[in-house]
């Protein structure tokens, strides 16, 4: 039996909503390989293990400055970005990869699929951006001579930045410059690594470069000129500047590692699925980057917040692990001292209440030393 289709009644009843749901019938949640019952159920453990302390490790962050004034400066608001978005990855991100592990296979379709991998992508490359700006900070602080008076409208620009170059990368495949899909073992989703066409790998190697080559370069360029420069000061000062460069030289150490160890696999591993031969890349080799990237949302909060001495010390007082009466706004002075040098590191010049940061002036002139007093903490009511 032959029937007939009328055109003008198709186009008149084919809605977008038919559209989507024929994309959504021709979508499959089954990936080719399968991750076995054990092994679903370690990955589940370990991806509760960095929902929860993810959550909590950042929570404590954003507690902190709000309880504590002397946190709100205007550098610490990029660790305020970082917070933010590692905890929105662990809340909208990690705990749909969660559930799926515990049951085995994704949960939510092709569009919660689509909605993982763009908010994955999006809260990590602006935790990814706000590092870096964050290292350049770092490193202008301490070569550059900057006012005494603070200036929120850099970081708020770079804030504002980070999140628009975010949604630059991670809005391309929502409207067609490749696309989100399912990855390794059917668990999670991200950007379609192993499509082969044109559009899929031409935008896998912009992002690849611009939100991981070039930002791995820039905070490997800022830690070592910074280290450099600290190594400098220590030829004048032997006792203050030696300690103070080996803490500078530890935190530098252990941020590029972290953030080498944590990214650059799940780099390599989508480069290679996007470019090697089928089959090449394991559902267990691909889960094992994942997680490793999930990861940074734990140690970031360790590494850039509680090393750091002033939250360190809020973090004390929080927890009534200091004494209650250096609470009261008293300053305290520094026993640390400030050296400022010029290229030619001419002067050597020591002050009695200044910040604890080592500062290089770019000039070919000396300049006077800058006093700061340094407060501890005070906490709102």
């Amino acid at each position: 039996m032959i029937y007939e289709l009328d055109p003008s009644n198709c186009s008149s009843n084919w809605t977008e909503e038919d559209a989507l749901s024929t994309l959504d019938a021709d979508w499959s949640d089954t990936p080719e390989e399968r991750l076995s019952r054990t092994g679903h159920a370690v990955v589940a453990v370990i991806l509760g293990f960095i929902m929860i302390f993810g959550f909590l490790n950042n929570l404590l962050v954003l507690v902190l400055f709000c309880r504590f004034k002397t946190l709100r400066t205007p550098v610490n608001l990029l660790l305020l970005n970082i917070s933010l978005s590692d905890m929105l990855v662990c809340v909208f991100g990690t705990s749909l990869s969660f559930a799926a592990s515990v049951r085995g296979r994704w949960l939510v379709g092709r569009r919660g699929c689509m909605w993982y991998g763009f908010v994955n992508s999006c809260f990590g490359i602006v935790s990814l951006i706000s590092l870096v700006v964050l290292s350049y900070e770092r490193y202008s602080t301490l070569t550059v001579y900057n006012k005494q008076v603070p200036d929120y409208r850099k970081p708020l620009l770079a804030v504002g930045g980070s999140w628009l170059y975010s949604l630059l990368w991670t809005l391309p495949p929502l409207l067609g410059w490749s696309s989100y899909g399912l990855e390794g073992a059917g668990t999670s989703c991200s950007v379609t690594w192993t499509s082969k066409t044109p559009q899929s790998q031409s935008y896998i190697i912009c992002l690849f470069i611009f939100c991981l080559g070039i930002p791995v370069l820039v905070m490997v360029y800022c830690y070592s000129r910074l280290l450099y420069a600290v190594k400098q000061v220590g030829r004048f000062r032997k006792t203050a500047a030696r300690r103070r460069e080996y803490h500078i030289l530890f935190m530098v150490l252990t941020t590029v590692v972290c953030y080498l160890v944590c990214w650059m696999p799940y780099g390599v591993v989508a480069m290679t699925a996007t470019f090697g031969r089928p089959g090449l890349i394991t559902p267990v080799l691909s889960v094992v980057p994942s997680l490793l990237a999930k990861s940074s949302t734990v140690f970031n909060p360790i590494i850039y917040i509680l090393m750091n001495k002033q939250f360190y010390r809020c973090f004390l007082i929080l927890f009534q692990c200091k004494h209650r009466s250096q609470e009261n706004g008293h300053s305290m002075p520094s026993r640390t001292t400030v050296i400022q040098l010029n290229r030619r590191l001419c002067s050597n010049t020591v002050t009695g209440n200044v910040p604890t940061s080592l500062r290089l002036n770019n000039n070919n002139e000396c300049s006077p030393p800058v006093s700061v007093r340094t407060n501890l903490p005070e906490i709102t009511p």
